[in-house]
C-alpha cells in the first residue's frame, strides 16, 4: 500500500538512455575510487592552539596574511586585507600596511587605490598623505605627487604638512608656482 506522502511527492523522472551501447572504453568501479581518492583534498585539522586575547588573535592574522603572501597568493592576501577594513576602516595603521604590502610586491596600481580610498575616507590623517606623496615621488610621478599634495591642502593641514608642501616644490625648483599656489590656499 503507498501512503498519501509518497503518492504526492514528485520524483525526477527517470531520463531515457538512446544509445545503449557499451562504450569503447569501459571504467571499473575500482578506477572510479581512485580518481576520486586522488581529488579528495587533503582533510582540514582545526588548529591546537587556541587564541585567548586579542594581541594573540591579532599576532595570528598577521602570520597568515604573511603566509599568503610569501605564497604568492595575492588574491588571497587581498581578501584578507578587505575583509579585514571592511569591519575596521577607521584604523590607518591597517590601511598602511595594506599599502606598504602592495608596495613591496610592485603592484603599484593597486596601492595607488588603496593610498586613494584611504585618503578619501580618512582625511584628517596627515600619515596617509605624507606617505601617499613620498611613493609617488620615489616613483618619479612628480605630478601626480604634487597632485596629492593639492588635494591635502584644500583639507587646511598643519603648518608641518604645508612646509613638506613647500619643501617638495624646493626640491623640484618649482619656486614660482609654489607661490602661486600658496597664494591659493591663504596660507601666507
Amino acid at each position: 500500500m503507498v501512503s498519501v506522502c509518497e503518492k504526492d511527492s514528485k520524483l525526477p523522472r527517470p531520463t531515457r538512455v538512446k544509445n545503449k551501447s557499451p562504450a569503447a572504453v569501459q571504467i571499473t568501479a575500482e578506477q572510479l575510487l581512485r580518481e576520486a581518492r586522488e581529488r579528495q583534498e587533503p582533510e582540514v585539522l582545526p588548529s591546537e592552539h587556541s587564541i585567548t586575547d586579542s594581541t594573540e588573535l591579532s599576532d595570528y592574522r598577521l602570520r597568515r596574511r604573511k603566509e599568503f603572501e610569501d605564497r604568492k597568493d595575492y588574491a588571497r592576501a587581498r581578501s584578507v586585507w578587505e575583509r579585514a577594513l571592511k569591519d575596521h576602516h577607521r584604523n590607518h595603521a591597517l590601511w598602511v600596511k595594506y599599502a606598504e604590502s602592495e608596495m613591496k610586491n610592485k603592484f603599484v596600481n593597486s596601492a595607488r587605490n588603496v593610498w586613494d580610498r584611504a585618503v578619501y575616507l580618512l582625511p584628517r590623517v596627515d600619515q596617509l598623505w605624507y606617505k601617499y606623496s613620498h611613493m609617488e615621488e620615489m616613483l618619479g610621478n612628480i605630478a601626480g605627487a604634487r597632485q596629492i599634495f593639492e588635494r591635502w591642502m584644500n583639507w587646511s593641514p598643519d603648518q608641518q604638512g604645508w612646509l613638506s608642501f613647500a619643501n617638495f616644490e624646493l626640491r623640484y625648483n618649482e619656486i614660482q608656482d609654489d607661490a602661486r599656489r600658496c597664494k591659493k590656499h591663504k596660507f601666507f
